[in-house]
């Protein structure tokens, strides 16, 4: 379903922070799930959070860390399009890492990292 977006809204995007880097001299950089390269990101940015960007400058107008409690939506899998709260995160060493969602029915479902997408502050 399409809903219509203010003003305001159509002047940002989220995006996921795929990595984190240090790039030439020294210059902290970071690359988002759409290509986008950020410099001088907020030094409490780290890989798998969001940020939210102002589309006429590029700028990083802020972000929300992915941490149990938050919002997110799930943009893969079986369960793509459901959005709920990050119950806990599994890690598994050498394997896909897996994170618990909570939906507002109540519903618990297990998805991997990959396929969650942080959309706001629990």
């Amino acid at each position: 379903v399409l809903h219509k977006i203010s003003k305001e809204e159509s002047g940002y995007k989220l995006c996921r922070i795929r990595r984190v880097q240090k790039g030439l001299r020294g210059i902290p950089y970071a690359t988002t799930h759409d290509g986008r390269t950020l410099r001088y990101p907020d030094p409490e940015v780290k890989a798998n959070d969001t940020v939210r960007i102002d589309i006429a400058t590029g700028k990083i107008l802020d972000f929300v860390k992915f941490e149990a409690g938050n919002v997110v939506m799930i943009s893969g899998g079986n369960n793509i399009g459901r959005v709920g709260l990050i119950v806990h995160r599994e890690k598994h060493p050498g394997a896909m890492e897996i994170v618990h969602v909570k939906d507002a029915v109540g519903h618990t479902f297990a998805t991997r990292l990959s396929n969650v997408f942080v959309i706001g502050k629990g």
